[in-house]
């Protein structure tokens, strides 16, 4: 790696971000945490792509909302990650998962979550994902989180497929700080930062 930098997803390509969400990444469009099930398996994966779009306001640096951060090694794009408020996401207000144990408003928009990490083919591997949690949690503190939730996965050092571990493994949030605060199924923890 030359030297990873981070950029706000306005400030990256549309084209970049589409290097990086290929195969399952590229169908989802990081719709799915968003929209929920129910919707989310009806839209066209064109309709995904134009919501995606819309919310990164990739190639437009001068854009006051986007919804995650644009890894690069050089000049090269190698890691995305979605993050935002944490009411903005469906799936995770409506799952029953992030919830056990708790009593808090999931609307809370001081509360920001990460709730999609992508790393590219041909990148994986190389340890890019601890930084990126980090980039990621201090993009939500920049733009006035109180706190940053995630919802990673204990891997217990066996092979994941990207569709499941598209949340991140537990490691990288470890690394950036985070804090346990529940273990809602066997290999799924809720992790939060307070800032």
């Amino acid at each position: 790696m030359n030297g990873l930098r981070f950029v706000p997803a306005n400030e990256a390509s549309w084209d970049d971000l589409q290097a990086i969400l290929t195969g399952a990444a590229g169908r989802c469009r990081c719709q799915r945490q968003r929209l929920g099930d129910h919707d989310w398996w009806r839209m066209p994966e064109s309709e995904r792509a134009a919501i995606l779009r819309a919310e990164t306001n990739c190639d437009d640096p001068r854009a006051t909302e986007t919804i995650g951060i644009v890894a690069y090694d050089g000049d090269e794009p190698v890691a995305w990650c979605a993050v935002d408020r944490r009411g903005v996401y469906g799936r995770v207000r409506g799952s029953p998962v992030p919830w056990q144990g708790r009593d808090e408003d999931p609307d809370d928009e001081s509360v920001w979550a990460i709730a999609c990490v992508v790393v590219r083919k041909g990148h994986r591997g190389e340890g890019i994902t601890y930084p990126l949690i980090a980039a990621a949690a201090e993009h939500a503190r920049a733009r006035g989180a109180a706190a940053v939730e995630g919802y990673p996965m204990l891997t217990d050092g066996k092979k994941v497929v990207w569709d499941e571990l598209s949340v991140g493994p537990v490691g990288p949030f470890l690394a950036a700080g985070f804090r346990e605060v529940t273990h809602p199924t066997k290999r799924r923890l809720v992790m939060r930062l307070d800032f």
